[in-house]
């Protein structure tokens, strides 16, 4: 399966950059692994509604394009999306393998969010929590689920 993560931004922090590539490695046994930074904008502190839609419209021009162009599976992270748990997410990983779907991208967006119109592209918003994690944080702990994901399918040991 090809797994395919399109974010807003670029990593900055070694501690995250270092973590993402232990992740990638070790998924690397179990998918094709595709990460695509799309560049974020700057964002004054205090905004409103109409001028944070089009800072996320700006944001996601990239996304839009590469989620038009493909026939993959559509995963957005939303805080108004559905909550599961890591054993559900890797039953709806190995569900969609098996009905065909051989390539899955998630799609994370930047400090504020996604456009609406991404949000109309998506198969599934998927939630991890009604808080807020910072997208830099968010990209290492979305691959260490599609990791324990892969762990759970193959039933090999994973930290409880």
């Amino acid at each position: 399966m090809k797994i395919t993560i399109l974010v807003v931004g670029k990593i900055k922090e070694k501690f995250y950059v270092e973590a993402i590539k232990e992740y990638t490695k070790r998924l690397s046994r179990y998918c094709k692994l595709e990460i695509i930074e799309s560049a974020d904008e700057k964002t004054p502190d205090h905004v409103n509604e109409g001028q944070a839609e089009q800072i996320r419209e700006k944001e996601d021009e990239k996304i839009v394009k590469y989620l038009t162009e493909t026939d993959a599976y559509r995963i957005i992270l939303a805080i108004d999306g559905e909550m599961l748990d890591s054993v559900a997410l890797s039953e709806k990983i190995e569900k969609l393998a098996t009905m065909g779907k051989s390539h899955l991208v998630f799609v994370i967006g930047g400090s504020l969010g996604l456009s609406k119109k991404v949000q109309s592209l998506a198969d599934f918003k998927l939630s991890f929590s009604k808080m807020t994690f910072p997208h830099q944080l968010m990209r290492v702990i979305l691959l260490e689920q599609i990791y324990r994901s892969y762990r759970i399918m193959n039933h090999e040991p994973y930290h409880k």
